[in-house]
């Protein structure tokens, strides 16, 4: 029989329950539980079978489900309350927290750039912690009110399905997503017309089409290149999320950065703000420098412009996870394109361009920086080490001034908080508590919640763990092959009131999954204590070009099957969101093992947190700055090792330690100490790790400067930022006329408090005094080090201030001096308001009013 097409048939929604259909296509959903039930009270079999996906659903449900459903009165009471939220929420005069807090900044507009977004297992075109924190990013902007709109990739066939073989194997399976059963609709123009976009490729143009997905007040547009225009090796450019080669790299970034802006324009939009979330869109500014000389404008002028509304944020401080591409691919991809720009080739390779030992490359993150005036790693720590990997951009200056801060990731509440939680704090917090999860007093109320009540919900969600993990663990076995002897003893593995502990992450080796396996006897004798049992579940993928990950991962299978350690350790497969929400709900301990400091931050263990999971990890990314002695416990110490091995052995014993001193005992041995930690960990971690503060942070000290900074620059047709890239590029040109000399000065004794006079006297050179400033700036040695002024070679002592000097008359009026020599004389004051030992130099650098950051032209002269 010959098969001529194929037609999909779904039940009509009747009237009365008519406007499921349109929550189901937006993701205000996903965090709010109230809206998912709905859908799980008509077929909860169903509901669980298609992944809790109601688009899927509406597909699949029975008409007489749906027909019982519009007849029952309770429903009927539920959805009516329901369907009153959400139009509450997506009024367009609802009062918001931006409303509140910028009203004169209701017309702008944030376009936010990501490779990937995680915000439902329903959709997997994530990876891990970036494309989570960037659905985050977008649901907690859409709580708050922020004008933001998302630029990414619907990826066809997602990032990949992980399935583990009978012999610890990663099996990456890739599966097609089929859109007509996805919370997606093709964006379409004002008119209605569907919108494709299109970049040039080398040797043809690859098309892209476009879709839409609403998420909350926030709309989403990604990108798919999956269309009839493109050739095969085109329509799989955007099929898979980081795969292919350097080429297939570079040319989904191509489309990312310069098919993104593409689209914006096409749908009529003109954002104040781009913020760059990691370098893989890095190319969106090099076409928006393309519009502005097309337009007209001097490149100089136009890359002002973009730099002035630019954010980049980066995310790690491994060098392999910063995309870099060989000279020879950019000619290729960009030879036609630099023209456009109005630069030739070695002015568009300077953009970029950053030095290895094998020699040059054209760097993402590189270009980011250059392009852009305001950029933040994601944690306090990561911000140093990211100062300490790219201060070289900014050459001859201290480390803690280089030009790049941090905003320390948090988590979107009520995507993470399990429904038990989240019931008990609003029970106790008060009903409106949500809406202000950044305040410390919102979430006091867990003072209030009895010892018994918060057990109580906590092993109802640790129940619901062990339940999940049998019958994914089943179903694995099943597909393996197994026997009834084996399966049946799958039905009784992991107790639900055993100590559990839950380690999920990407299998990247720096991230030492298998750490706490580095003493096996060790290991084993604590997992099997007869009166004191401790389990341990692992989930997570390795990149599949990943072979070291992948190993990891195989090691922790074959481990979980030997005797001591089969019942007591598993490893889940196809880590997702569904995962996650599992893990971070019902385990007892969240255990994280980073090789300090290359956790630039971590997410899964805040969301542990806000469960009442203390975290027991290495002070490194978000838990330095979250661990208080009481709320969790630290592995390790804060200090460097002479080779990794020593590390290893020093974090491993510290590990078994603390589990057999302190976790273990204070667990079966002391339950009200155990529950006043949990407390801990929620009141402590709840608000200072919300992406509601994140947010507040980025907007504050990112966005709302950015959208200054860009209408300052954009005024009267460009003309500030063309003054100012003709001063700078003067500044440039002049540079090297500037000079500083400072006296000798001995070495003195002061009390606190006594101010110190320095001298310095400074010849402008061809430059102006205006264009300068002088500053005094001081070094303060921890103890036992000595003071030392800044060196490209030296890493910089922590404790560091910067005073202007001021001219005081020109040198040349001295006794005895030559008039003729050009030179102005300063007078700075310190005034130490702390003991111990300073060292100071004297620095001249450029100055203008316009300058965004002071030492943004990476130029200074040191005395």
């Amino acid at each position: 029989m010959k098969i001529v097409g194929n037609i999909s048939v779904h039940p009509p929604l009747p009237q009365a329950i008519h406007r499921l259909q349109e929550l189901a296509y937006n993701l205000w959903w996903t965090w709010t539980p109230d809206a998912q039930i709905l859908y799980e009270l008509i077929d909860k079999e169903l509901w669980e079978r298609v992944n809790e996906n109601p688009v899927k659903f509406l597909r699949k449900v029975s008409l007489n489900r749906l027909q019982q459903a519009s007849r029952d009165h309770d429903y009927l009471q539920m959805y009516r309350s329901v369907l009153q939220r959400f139009d509450a929420y997506m009024k367009d005069d609802e009062d918001t927290w931006f409303k509140r807090n910028y009203p004169d900044r209701q017309d702008e507009l944030i376009a936010y750039f990501s490779a990937e977004f995680g915000l439902h297992e329903a959709l997997p075109i994530y990876s891990g912690g970036l494309g989570i924190l960037s659905g985050d990013h977008c649901k907690e902007a859409s709580d708050m009110g922020l004008p933001l709109v998302g630029v990414g990739f619907l990826y066809p066939q997602g990032y990949f399905t992980q399935q583990i073989n009978s012999k610890g194997g990663q099996e990456a399976i890739y599966e097609k997503i089929d859109f007509t059963e996805v919370p997606a609709t093709q964006a379409v123009t004002a008119e209605g017309n569907p919108v494709v976009v299109h970049v040039d490729l080398p040797g043809r143009t690859v098309y892209a089409k476009v879709w839409k997905i609403q998420v909350g007040r926030v709309t989403l547009y990604l990108m798919d290149t999956d269309v009839e225009q493109n050739a095969h090796q085109d329509r799989e450019l955007s099929a898979r999320l980081y795969g292919g080669d350097r080429e297939m790299r570079i040319s989904q970034e191509y489309v990312l950065g310069i098919a993104g802006v593409r689209t914006l324009r096409a749908l009529g939009y003109q954002p104040t703000v781009w913020h760059m979330n990691e370098g893989h869109s890095a190319f969106l500014s090099l076409e928006r420098i393309r519009e502005l000389v097309q337009g007209g404008m001097e490149f100089d002028a136009a890359a002002e412009i973009v730099r002035a509304g630019n954010i980049f944020t980066t995310h790690t401080p491994v060098a392999a996870g910063h995309d870099s591409f060989p000279l020879e691919l950019v000619d290729k991809f960009f030879w036609q394109y630099w023209g456009q720009m109005g630069i030739d080739r070695e002015r568009f390779l300077a953009l970029a361009r950053h030095e290895h030992e094998w020699g040059a490359e054209f760097s993402m993150t590189v270009l980011a920086f250059r392009l852009s005036a305001y950029h933040n790693g994601v944690s306090a720590l990561h911000g140093k080490v990211s100062r300490r990997m790219w201060g070289h951009l900014w050459p001859g200056t201290p480390e803690e001034q280089v030009p790049i801060g941090h905003i320390t990731n948090g988590v979107h509440t009520e995507s993470w908080l399990a429904p038990e939680k989240r019931s008990l704090y609003k029970q106790y917090f008060g009903g409106s508590w949500l809406d202000d999860v950044d305040s410390p007093e919102a979430w006091r109320g867990i003072r209030l919640v009895p010892d018994e009540e918060l057990r109580t919900a906590h092993q109802a969600c640790k129940e619901q763990l062990v339940s999940f993990l049998r019958l994914r663990l089943k179903r694995q076995q099943l597909r393996h092959g197994e026997g009834h002897w084996k399966l049946a003893r799958i039905d009784t593995v992991f107790d639900a009131k055993a100590l559990t502990l839950g380690f999920a992450r990407r299998f990247a080796t720096y991230k030492r999954a298998t750490l706490v396996f580095h003493d096996k006897e060790r290991l084993r004798r604590i997992l099997n204590d007869p009166n004191r049992p401790v389990q341990i579940v692992f989930a997570g993928k390795a990149h599949p070009a990943d072979e070291y990950g992948k190993a990891l991962i195989e090691r922790i299978y074959r481990l979980s099957q030997e005797r001591g350690f089969f019942g007591k350790i598993a490893i889940l497969e196809n880590y997702d969101i569904n995962v996650a929400r599992h893990l971070v709900g019902g385990v007892d301990v969240w255990l994280n093992t980073p090789r300090r400091p290359l956790e630039a931050s971590g997410t899964s263990g805040q969301k542990a947190a806000i469960n009442g999971a203390p975290n027991f990890s290495i002070l490194d990314g978000w838990w330095q700055e979250g661990h208080d002695g009481e709320n969790g416990w630290a592995i390790g110490e804060e200090r460097k090792y002479k080779d990794e091995a020593t590390q290893d052995e020093a974090d491993a014993l510290s590990l078994y330690a603390i589990l057999e001193e302190e976790i273990v005992p204070e667990y079966y041995d002391y339950p009200s100490v155990w529950t006043g930690r949990m407390r801990k960990a929620i009141e402590s971690c709840g608000p200072q790790f919300s992406m509601r503060r994140m947010l507040a942070e980025y907007t504050h000290f990112l966005y709302v400067p950015a959208m200054e900074s860009s209408h300052a620059n954009r005024d009267k047709c460009g003309e500030p930022a063309r003054q100012l890239s003709q001063w700078k590029q003067h500044v440039r040109n002049e540079w090297q006329t500037v000079h500083v000399a400072v006296p000798e000065v001995p070495p003195q004794q002061a009390k606190t408090g006594d101010p110190i006079e320095i001298e310095a006297k400074v010849w402008p050179g061809r430059l102006s005094v205006h264009d300068i400033a002088v500053e005094l700036v001081t070094f303060a040695a921890q103890d036992g080090e000595k003071a030392i002024a800044p060196s490209a070679e030296q890493q910089q002592p922590i404790a560091l201030l910067s005073v202007g000097m001021q001219a005081v008359m020109p040198a040349y009026q001295e006794p005895g001096h030559d008039p003729h020599d050009g030179s102005v004389r300063y007078r700075g004051v310190f005034v130490p308001e702390e003991t111990g030992k300073y060292s100071f130099g004297v620095r001249v650098r450029p100055h203008h009013p316009a300058l965004i950051h002071p030492l943004e032209l990476g130029l200074s002269v040191w005395a």
